[in-house]
């Protein structure tokens, strides 16, 4: 049995009111702000779940000022109870503490959740967001160096299912012609050869799933080509430099839409910089596209249309 369900993903903007923009006035989202240390916070309800838009250096986020996806909070009905199977699971956690609108919340040790930093929370009342051009959170990338190790910890420790595991590969083949002016022309295919590549693992933990990324082949290096729509190579360098830099840990927002074409010209024509201006093949037979992280102030957002 599972320890929580996903209740809010705090994210940390640079420019926190233009993501705030994007979330409530391009895509749709409703707003609803939350009280948190004195201060409130803008909160966008997503399907079951929220996201939750910080400024650098804010006390929700243990003051870290690095932009991107910070953590994420599983709702429990029993705090307590949830606290103590992880004690025997040989996890820590912190003490419970106030935590977004005065509900309990504590933090499990990061190292315990490989990489992924984790609150348990009393459950929070978010209005459940349906319709609309995004239907929910498609899942959130973990960037990680070992997916075996993150789902012995997130499926057998923390109780959440396996909802699939894929090899992402980008080969080239090189083809050799031979042609003579008496004999004609042969063609001759050589092995393919792979250039880049990922292990992955998604595990559910409510509407969306945690994705694992880790470079298939370490021996490669992070090669990312700015400016150009994305591959899988370039995915296996960006995970791989983000584990250099910053060590393992949430990566990017993936967003679930009906209509990816639709939605990547909306942001653009919005202004937004984009990586991927079209839908392109990506895992689970999606359409996936990018905005450049610069759109939300350092967050990397993904959108993604699948059945």
């Amino acid at each position: 049995m599972a320890i929580g369900e996903l209740s809010y993903v705090a994210l940390i903007s640079r420019e926190s009111a233009a993501a705030c923009e994007v979330f409530g006035r391009h895509l749709g989202l409703p707003r609803h702000d939350l009280a948190y240390g004195g201060q409130t916070l803008p909160v966008f309800s997503i399907g079951r779940a929220a996201l939750v838009v910080c400024p650098p250096e804010h006390p929700l986020v243990e003051g870290d000022a690095n932009p991107g996806v910070h953590h994420i909070a599983l709702a429990t009905g029993d705090l307590r109870g949830a606290v103590d199977r992880l004690q025997a699971a040989g996890m820590r956690a912190g003490s419970q503490v106030a935590g977004l609108a005065g509900r309990a919340m504590c933090r499990i040790d990061r190292a315990a959740t490989v990489g992924v930093r984790t609150v348990l929370t009393e459950p929070l009342a978010f209005p459940t967001h349906v319709g609309g051009p995004i239907e929910r959170i498609d899942h959130l990338g973990v960037a990680s160096s070992d997916v075996g190790e993150d789902e012995r910890a997130y499926s057998r420790a923390l109780g959440f299912e396996v909802e699939s595991r894929q090899t992402d590969m980008e080969v080239v083949m090189a083809v050799e012609s031979f042609t003579s002016d008496k004999y004609g022309v042969v063609y001759h295919n050589r092995q393919p050869e792979p250039v880049g590549g990922l292990r992955v693992c998604f595990i559910t933990i409510g509407d969306c799933e945690l994705e694992f990324l880790a470079n298939f082949n370490p021996r490669q290096g992070a090669e990312i080509k700015h400016g150009e729509p994305g591959t899988t190579r370039q995915d296996q360098g960006a995970i791989t430099r983000f584990v250099q830099s910053r060590g393992r840990g949430l990566h990017h927002l993936a967003l679930k839409v009906a209509d990816i074409n639709e939605t990547l010209a909306k942001l653009a024509a919005a202004g937004l910089p984009m990586i991927d201006k079209v839908g392109r093949p990506g895992s689970r037979r999606a359409l996936i596209g990018f905005s450049n992280p610069k759109a939300l102030g350092g967050v990397l957002m993904h959108i993604v249309q699948r059945s």
